[in-house]
């Protein structure tokens, strides 16, 4: 397998935890600096083959879109969590691997979809995880995901926290016979098989998830470059 051509930014989600802001838009609209979450999150997938899901005022996406040359996989009639709406969405990925992408995050530092691409070893991995130290990852309020051994590989745990951002292989999904699916029923296999690698970002990243977290993510844009 090559490098991934092509990637799934996720943007279907209701947003519930960004509430009243999402009363009225959907979360990838929601403005950090002046410029939507959504817009950040394509400024790091030049040259690639663009894929976005929408369900939650999916028009305001589209038209958002309108001028771009970024693909919509249409879930309007079905919220199909981030597992079921990248299978749903293969048919417009086109490859395999492929990358995804969540829209609710801001990143300053290294490309991360670069950084992740240049880690890819598809003869050992499944899937490789771009992660955060939980002591780094500003504005999260949860545990981490994961643990991370020494030759990379990846078990459930509380010391990293997912980006957001993965290279995944996708022939697991034929085997998936539900449409709306987390995107652990992928991962618990491959966790399984040992075949699920990480990744820590070398930059700063901010979980853009609430309302308080919008001026959190803006300080550190415009913050120094300390991790």
């Amino acid at each position: 397998m090559t490098t991934p051509s092509a990637i799934l930014l996720f943007t279907a989600g209701l947003g519930t935890r960004m509430a009243p802001l999402t009363n009225t838009r959907p979360k990838p609209l929601v403005s950090v600096a002046g410029v939507a979450l959504l817009d950040h999150a394509l400024a790091h997938c030049a040259g690639l083959r663009t894929v976005v899901n929408v369900h939650y005022f999916a028009d305001q996406i589209r038209d958002h879109l309108v001028q771009t040359d970024v693909l919509i996989s249409d879930e309007s009639k079905q919220l199909l969590e981030t597992g079921g709406g990248l299978k749903h969405a293969l048919p417009l990925l086109g490859s395999n691997p492929v990358l995804t992408m969540n829209t609710d995050a801001v990143w300053k530092g290294p490309n991360p979809v670069q950084a992740l691409t240049q880690a890819w070893t598809p003869i050992e991995m499944e899937a490789v995880l771009l992660l955060i130290p939980r002591a780094h990852a500003v504005s999260h309020t949860g545990s981490g995901d994961f643990d991370l051994d020494s030759s990379g590989r990846l078990t459930r745990g509380t010391k990293y926290v997912y980006s957001g951002v993965q290279i995944i292989h996708t022939d697991g999904l034929a085997d998936i016979t539900e449409d709306a699916f987390s995107m652990w029923v992928l991962w618990d296999g491959m966790l399984k098989r040992k075949t699920m690698f990480g990744v820590v970002y070398d930059g700063q990243w901010c979980d853009v998830g609430r309302p308080d977290s919008i001026e959190i993510a803006q300080e550190m844009l415009a913050g120094g470059d300390d991790v």
